[in-house]
């Protein structure tokens, strides 16, 4: 009995001392606290949560890497660069690569377009018409002017109007061919304004791909394994490591040469194929606004590996093809004035209007202002492009 009044008069004795221990605990301010307080509303005993700021895109959200920045900072140069490759160009299928059809790959260029017309339109009809045409004069000769059905042969030497057609229709028909096909050639060798210059040069056996526009820098493209290529999803003995990278709806001028046998740059979709010398400069030039991915080859006969240099061209639109510059480590041309002598704008023929220097003169728009110092050290300064460094990848092995 004692045990129970003591346990309940310590029970009794601690309910009592719990309000007082917390009016003890809360902060002691100029008035003392009311005896009866009114408890808080939910609102008001909740603390105020912190306006949250939006947190950075992770790496696999960045997209473009010219647009995709953090803050007002501009990307990186890495960024640029890793958001380039991981986001390559595949190919189409049937687009630009063989595809097992009877007949030419789908044009994508003004002269291509003209050249396939000119292939279905006109020569086409015109060689089915004098095949079929020949083929049953041959067979109404054999049936009626065999032996058993005209025994005495007729010895006619003259016919007027069969001369006069033989003549006359091969000129007509040489004169339907002649118009277009001179037309054509008119719009092949007289391009526009060049937007762009690149040097294709031809070695053995890879290709090098320099832009005088862009900071003179190069890029080697070699053939890579099958196993690679199944891996990317592009077609076997075609794909390379580092592709020619133009932009769409430009005027792209090629300076064709070869540091050491023939060879010969082509791509079908583009109707372009124009030999590599070895020093001499050949010309030729595309334009095409698809962007895409498309696949030619050497085709000319250069050495052991001919058929392990494959031309892989990446047709991007502006805004990304500029983004790949910068990862190249090149420049724009409104951000750096070319140096190269071949750079577009310093052409007397692509750019009339280029200023040229002339002896006596003082600087001009493309020769740079050098004040009383005019000789230049240039054995100190770094090389244009990486043709003679030591970790190229010129020729490496497959």
């Amino acid at each position: 009995m004692k045990i129970s009044l003591k346990l309940a008069a310590v029970a009794l004795a601690l309910g009592l001392s719990s309000p007082a221990l917390s009016q003890a605990s809360a902060p002691r301010t100029g008035n003392p606290a009311p005896t009866a307080a009114v408890p808080a509303s939910p609102q008001q005993s909740l603390p105020a949560a912190p306006k949250s700021e939006p947190l950075p895109p992770p790496p696999s959200a960045i997209s473009d890497p010219e647009v995709a920045t953090v803050g007002d900072e501009p990307p990186s140069n890495a960024q640029v660069a890793q958001a380039t490759v991981a986001s390559r160009t595949m190919p189409t299928p049937g687009i630009g690569q063989p595809d097992g059809r009877f007949g030419f790959q789908d044009q994508v260029t003004p002269i291509g377009e003209e050249a396939a017309w000119f292939h279905n339109v006109i020569l086409m009809p015109l060689i089915t018409a004098i095949s079929l045409l020949v083929l049953v004069l041959l067979l109404w000769v054999v049936v009626r002017y065999r032996r058993s059905a005209n025994p005495v042969p007729s010895r006619t030497s003259h016919n007027t109007l069969i001369e006069v057609l033989w003549t006359l229709v091969p000129v007509l028909i040489l004169v339907a061919i002649a118009v277009p096909s001179i037309r054509l050639l008119a719009n092949q060798y007289s391009p526009p304004k060049a937007d762009l210059t690149v040097k294709v040069v031809g070695n053995q056996w890879y290709w090098t791909y320099q832009y005088p526009d862009n900071g003179d820098f190069e890029v080697v493209s070699n053939a890579i394994s099958d196993a690679d290529a199944d891996k990317r999803g592009e077609p076997r003995q075609l794909a390379v490591d580092e592709r020619m990278v133009v932009p769409a709806g430009a005027t792209v001028k090629l300076i064709v040469t070869s540091a050491d046998v023939l060879h010969s740059w082509g791509v079908p979709a583009f109707w372009v194929k124009m030999d590599a010398v070895p020093g001499r400069l050949n010309e030729t030039w595309f334009k095409t606004d698809r962007p895409g991915l498309y696949y030619g080859v050497c085709f000319e006969l250069c050495g052991a590996r001919h058929g392990y240099m494959p031309v892989a061209v990446e047709v991007l639109p502006p805004a990304q093809f500029a983004a790949w510059v910068r990862s190249k480590g090149g420049t724009l041309p409104s951000e750096r004035r070319p140096t190269s002598s071949e750079a577009t704008v310093n052409s007397s023929i692509s750019n009339p209007g280029a200023a040229t220097p002339t002896a006596g003169s003082g600087a001009t728009e493309t020769t740079p202002d050098l004040g009383d110092n005019r000789i230049i050290d240039v054995t100190t300064g770094a090389p244009a492009s990486s043709q003679g460094a030591t970790n190229s990848r010129r020729g490496g092995s497959q």
